[in-house]
């Protein structure tokens, strides 16, 4: 599916998830964001203004696309998906033609999947999710809804990942371990353990890397 869409923010993550939406053949009409002026153009799209520019259009006749990234233990990308579909506003699941999802994997609204990324047969990923990058989910894992798999990331087989959890760039979550909702994994470490919520692993006083 394709047709018209709006990309909602600016910035880096913005760019990617345009560059994804035209490989697949979405014509971007504009792009909401509250920082920019109205009529000013952004990356030759026009700046149509902040979410109020969305009032008053027709949520049947465009799709959006969460051009919001995230960032550990925030929610804003979370919430404007929440906020506008609540509103009729379809968030496409947008996979790059570059990607590899199996046939069977099962994808939320709104979830990305980059460039390089491979989704294995038996996986489940919930609305908002992230997959960027060259990561990888194995077979049977799980991610909750808005959990961003940074680029490199490696999930193992039959892994689940709590709502909002970040997983660093270049980490390894090894099979079968449980990550709790809204975790953190610093970059490039191993995962071997099951994560309570809320957890940052290594926990603070032990990192060797930054997330």
């Amino acid at each position: 599916m394709t047709g018209d869409a709006i990309l909602l923010g600016a910035g880096g993550h913005a760019r990617v998830v345009r560059a994804l939406a035209e490989a697949l053949g979405w014509w971007i009409i504009g792009v909401c964001d509250p920082a920019l002026a109205a009529g000013a153009y952004w990356e030759g799209l026009l700046v149509l203004g902040g979410d109020e520019a969305l009032d008053g259009r027709n949520p049947g006749q465009m799709a959006l696309l969460n051009g919001l990234g995230k960032m550990p233990g925030q929610s804003a990308r979370h919430r404007v998906q929440q906020v506008h579909a609540a509103r009729g506003f379809a968030f496409p699941a947008l996979v790059h033609p570059a990607a590899w999802v199996a046939p069977d994997a099962r994808l939320g609204a709104g979830v990305q999947v980059m460039a390089g990324a491979v989704v294995q047969p038996g996986c489940t990923l919930g609305p908002g999710c992230i997959v960027n990058t060259r990561a990888g989910l194995d077979h049977d894992a799980t991610l909750g809804a808005d959990v961003h798999l940074a680029p490199g990331v490696t999930v193992c087989g039959g892994v689940h990942v709590g709502d909002g959890a970040f997983i660093g760039a270049g980490a390894t979550v090894i099979q079968g371990c449980r990550i709790g909702a809204g975790a953190m994994v610093a970059a490039g470490s191993v995962v071997a353990a099951d994560l309570p919520p809320g957890a940052r692993h290594p926990r603070a006083g032990h990192e060797r890397t930054a997330i």
